[in-house]
């Protein structure tokens, strides 16, 4: 079965996802953002989220975390909890 690791960034507003990703793009370490802005508690731990199987997470974070390239940063990805920047780190068939 299928696998993914990832972590993300969750916020309140897609303008602030789009800032942050923008500043990610530019540079800054994603986990050092997902530290200071993101929402979930697992921006404690630089937005890091384990590994995980299809149908765990709500369907749009899936969707990214299985269809999308591995290593990028992906969003703003709405969800029933906010925006979210993922970044897909590792994935298996």
């Amino acid at each position: 079965m299928a696998t993914a690791k990832a972590r993300h960034i969750l916020v309140d507003s897609e303008a602030t996802c789009i800032e942050l990703k923008t500043r990610i793009e530019g540079g800054e370490e994603f986990a050092e953002v997902a530290k200071q802005y993101s929402k979930c508690p697992s921006g404690r731990r630089g937005g890091e989220l384990g590994q995980f199987r299809p149908g765990q997470m709500v369907p749009e974070f899936d969707h990214v975390c299985f269809n999308e390239a591995v290593g990028v940063v992906h969003g703003p990805v709405r969800t029933q909890f906010g925006y979210h920047l993922v970044e897909v780190t590792e994935r298996s068939e």
